[in-house]
C-alpha cells in the first residue's frame, strides 16, 4: 500500500502542481492584459463578429454567458458564447480570447479533422471521466475475488479521457494560430500589440497542456497499479 501511495505522489503531484500554476498563470495574464485597451477600440464581441463575418459565418451568433473565462464555441447551435469580461471588454485579453473562440467556428466551417474527432469523442469522454475511475477502483479492490477485468474496463474508459485531452491540444493551438493571423490581417490588432495577445493565448494553452499531463499521469498510475497486481 505504501508503494502505491508513493507511486501516486510521484506521478500525480507534479501534474497537479502544473495544473494549479497554469490556472494561476492564465488568470494573472488575462487580468494584466485586460487593463490594456486595443488601439482600435473594439470590444471582444465586435472582434468576434468581425472575424465571423469576413469568413462568411454571418449565421453564427455571438452571445454573452456568465462566468470568468467561460468562453466557448457551441458547434451544435452555432453560437459563440463570450464571458462578460471578453464580450464587453475593450482590451488585448478580450480581443485575443474572442478571436480564439471565433477560430473554433472557422475550424467547424472548414471541417477541421481534429475538431471533428474531438466532437465525436465527447459522449464517450463524458462517461469515462466519472465512471472510469469508479469502475477502476471497484475492480481494483475486488481483484482478489473477480480478477482484474473490471479494473481494466475502468482503465480503458479513463484512457478515452486522456486521448481526448491529447486531441484537444492541436485543436486549441490551431484556433489560436488562426486568431493571431486574423487579428493582424484584418487590422483588428496592430503588430506592436500582439505581445499581450500572445501572452494571453499562450497562458490559456498551458492549461490544456496541464490537463493532458494530468490525465496521462493518472492513466499511468492506474496502469502501473494493475500491472503490480498481475505480478503479485
Amino acid at each position: 500500500m505504501f508503494e502505491g501511495y508513493t507511486l501516486f505522489l510521484l506521478l500525480s503531484l507534479p501534474a497537479l502542481a502544473l495544473g494549479i500554476w497554469a490556472q494561476f498563470k492564465v488568470r494573472s495574464t488575462f487580468n494584466k492584459n485586460a487593463q490594456i485597451p486595443t488601439s482600435t477600440g473594439m470590444t471582444g464581441a465586435q472582434v468576434a463578429r468581425r472575424v465571423l463575418d469576413i469568413n462568411g459565418l454571418n449565421d453564427v451568433q455571438v452571445e454573452q454567458v456568465n462566468g470568468f473565462l467561460s468562453d466557448h464555441y457551441d458547434p451544435r447551435h452555432r453560437v459563440l458564447r463570450l464571458s462578460p469580461d471578453v464580450y464587453a471588454g475593450n482590451s488585448l485579453s478580450a480581443a485575443g480570447v474572442a478571436a480564439h473562440e471565433a477560430g473554433h467556428a472557422l475550424q467547424h466551417k472548414d471541417g477541421y479533422a481534429m475538431l471533428k474527432l474531438r466532437s465525436a469523442m465527447v459522449p464517450t469522454v463524458q462517461i469515462g471521466s466519472w465512471l472510469g475511475p469508479l469502475i477502476f477502483l471497484a475492480g481494483f479492490f475486488m481483484a482478489g475475488m473477480i480478477g482484474t477485468s473490471l479494473a481494466w474496463l475502468g482503465f480503458l474508459l479513463f484512457a478515452a479521457v486522456a486521448a481526448f485531452a491529447l486531441v484537444t491540444l492541436p485543436v486549441e493551438f490551431d484556433a489560436s494560430n488562426r486568431a493571431k493571423r486574423l487579428l493582424i490581417s484584418q487590422n483588428i490588432i496592430f503588430p506592436q500589440e500582439m505581445g499581450g495577445v500572445n501572452a494571453v493565448l499562450s497562458a490559456a494553452a498551458l492549461t490544456y497542456v496541464a490537463a493532458a499531463i494530468q490525465a496521462i499521469s493518472t492513466l499511468l498510475y492506474y496502469g502501473m497499479m494493475l500491472v503490480g497486481i498481475n505480478r503479485d
